[in-house]
């Protein structure tokens, strides 16, 4: 059916990043010191899914939260992407 996110190429990423359980907290990576005037949720989700099955994203003035689907996941990200020059700005 054409409304299947699988078939339009389009990832269904929720909006939800706050959940307060420990599963969820250990598996979020929070995004500072971002230029939200140039970066937009698709971007940061571009940049952050080679680590892993990113469940949610929210993007806010300068930072965002990336939730991924596990632990191992988030680490990887954070480990990965700390510091890297994104739209001017080191993460």
């Amino acid at each position: 059916k054409p409304s299947d996110p699988a078939m339009t190429g389009k990832t269904q990423t929720s909006n939800v990043t706050n959940k307060n359980d420990p599963k969820s907290i250990n598996s979020r990576v929070f995004i500072g010191n971002l230029n939200t005037a140039i970066v937009k949720k698709g971007d940061i989700e571009a940049i952050f899914a080679k680590y892993g099955k990113i469940v949610g994203c929210s993007v806010h003035k300068g930072y965002a939260f990336v939730q991924y689907m596990s632990e191992r996941h988030a680490r990887a990200a954070v480990a990965g992407e700390n510091a890297r020059i994104i739209a001017g700005q080191p993460l």
